[in-house]
């Protein structure tokens, strides 16, 4: 039996303790006694199946240290806790504990052997959950990763045909192209959003910022394409400035997401109101709509992963059932709520949300680079192993007016950076021959110093980091367009990597 099933003893009295160890061993459970409540609680958060535990050691700080372990669980776990004693007058232990299981003294072994028979059972299920989340996760990385290279090529391709079409000439096939690709894009980032977020690997950047200003940025990008679909749109601030600590990023993406559903499901000549203003020590963003509403029995379930109020056929606005899930994990990220309600199918919506507010002056924004200044003419390489994205990049800076040569894998890659000292190289990290961490390091070794730009499907905290140490001073993710090679080029000039 592995240490994820193994059975946790608390009791009072060591005799007790060893009685217990050796019924259940010879049920066949491991067991492992616990010498107090933060030996129980290490062992839980290390891996355990179940835990038997004594009503009398259960003091109130007993009961809220293991509390607040539970409460620190990954959210497919329901650890289940056994209870020596009866169930009268303790039927709080099951609202603060949650999955516990009473058994009455006298204890029978019998009843005791059948009810860890029965927790162990049920916490093998929340495993399979676990790794069933974890494949799902794994899948979903991977295909959003494979999607970035061909929606790169067709958003390069279109950035061309942009650059050699004149306004007057862009024809509705090409604004049709554009607007899709643009859409694919934010759908494959919320696939890989899903995963980041559900692994915990999302770091936020956080800054006090005004949280009107976030909202009224989200409310303005969105507010032609709500006039567009014929609805009422409107911002209701109360108040100038309320202070928050967020990612500005990823605060603009709640509230993108807010506002891209609530025109995705109301219909043409509704409304849809916005406001910002403070209640007690929060500051509150409500997103009101008189659009389809939600359903009683949808209502609880509405920020679940790939969860659809509408799953008819008739899917004009498309979505994968991704945006509220990261609105609350977002939201959740920084210690704040989301809360959704509606009075039901036709009776419209709203969603609140809550940041805490806090006092002090907002960060100073970083001094834009002059355009200008990233304009000038460069000695560039471009290391890329998909011939399309390598020859679009290519044409793309000769067309900014920049030297450009390029390579298909690391050694080549790496020899035209060391011949030709370019300013600044963009190198895939999937390469052939050796890959582009390996290529920085050896260039580094070598004396070049090129600023290196790693260019990647995968965006993660901990890739950016292993980009760095391996001599990266800059990271794009894919897909990459000019503005995001323009981007990096005027980091490049002001000195200021990421």
């Amino acid at each position: 039996m592995s240490q994820t099933e193994r059975v946790l003893v608390l009791v009072r009295g060591s005799r007790d303790a060893e009685l217990t160890q050796e019924l259940l061993a010879r049920a066949g459970f491991e067991c492992m006694v616990c010498r107090g409540v933060d030996e129980l609680c290490s062992a839980i958060v290390e891996g355990a199946g179940a835990a038997l535990l004594a009503e009398e050691v259960l003091a109130p700080a007993v009961v809220e240290r293991i509390a607040t372990t539970l409460r620190h669980q990954p959210p497919w776990s329901d650890f289940p806790l056994i209870l020596f004693g009866a169930v009268d007058g303790r039927t709080d232990l099951v609202r603060v504990l949650g999955n516990v299981t009473f058994l009455d003294r006298p204890v029978r072994a019998r009843s005791m052997v059948a009810a860890v028979t029965g927790a162990i059972r049920s916490r093998r299920r929340q495993y399979e959950g676990r790794r069933a989340i974890e494949s799902r996760d794994t899948f979903l990385a991977m295909l959003g990763h494979e999607l970035r290279n061909p929606l790169g090529a067709i958003r390069l391709a279109m950035a061309m045909i942009d650059a050699r079409t004149p306004a007057e000439a862009r024809t509705k096939e090409h604004d049709i192209i554009d607007r899709q690709g643009k859409h694919l894009t934010r759908l494959v980032d919320d696939l890989l959003d899903v995963a980041r977020i559900t692994h915990g690997k999302v770091v936020l950047k956080t800054a006090r910022l005004n949280l009107v200003d976030a909202v009224r940025d989200a409310f303005e990008a969105h507010e032609a394409r709500a006039r567009t679909h014929g609805l009422k749109f409107s911002l209701r601030v109360a108040i100038s400035k309320v202070c928050v600590d967020g990612d500005r990023q990823r605060l603009e993406q709640v509230f993108a997401n807010l506002l891209t559903n609530a025109i995705k499901y109301t219909p043409r000549d509704g409304a849809i109101i916005v406001s910002v203003d403070e209640e007690g020590d929060d500051a509150v963003v409500r997103v009101d709509d008189s659009g389809v509403g939600i359903s009683p029995e949808m209502l609880p379930r509405v920020f679940d992963v790939f969860a659809q109020a509408n799953r008819s056929l008739d899917r004009t606005e498309g979505g994968i059932g991704l945006g509220l899930a990261l609105v609350q994990s977002i939201v959740t990220l920084h210690h704040g709520r989301v809360e959704a309600h509606s009075a039901g199918a036709g009776r419209g919506s709203s969603f609140v949300v809550r940041f805490p507010r806090v006092a002090g002056e907002i960060a100073a924004a970083e001094p834009a680079s002059s355009t200008a200044a990233a304009n000038g003419a460069k000695r560039i390489v471009v290391v890329e192993d998909s011939s399309d994205i390598r020859e679009l990049l290519v044409a793309i800076l000769e067309l900014a007016g920049h030297a450009v040569s390029s390579a298909e894998d690391g050694p080549r890659g790496l020899d035209a950076i060391l011949t030709s000292t370019p300013d600044i190289a963009f190198v895939d990290l999937g390469l052939p021959g050796f890959d582009g961490f390996e290529l920085a390091r050896r260039a580094r070794a070598q004396g070049s110093t090129a600023r290196l730009v790693a260019v990647t499907g995968y965006g993660q905290y901990e890739d950016r980091q292993h980009a760095a140490a391996a001599g990266f001073d800059d990271h794009l993710t894919k897909p990459v367009v000019a503005e995001d090679l323009q981007r990096a080029m005027q980091r490049m000039d002001a000195g200021n990597f990421r």
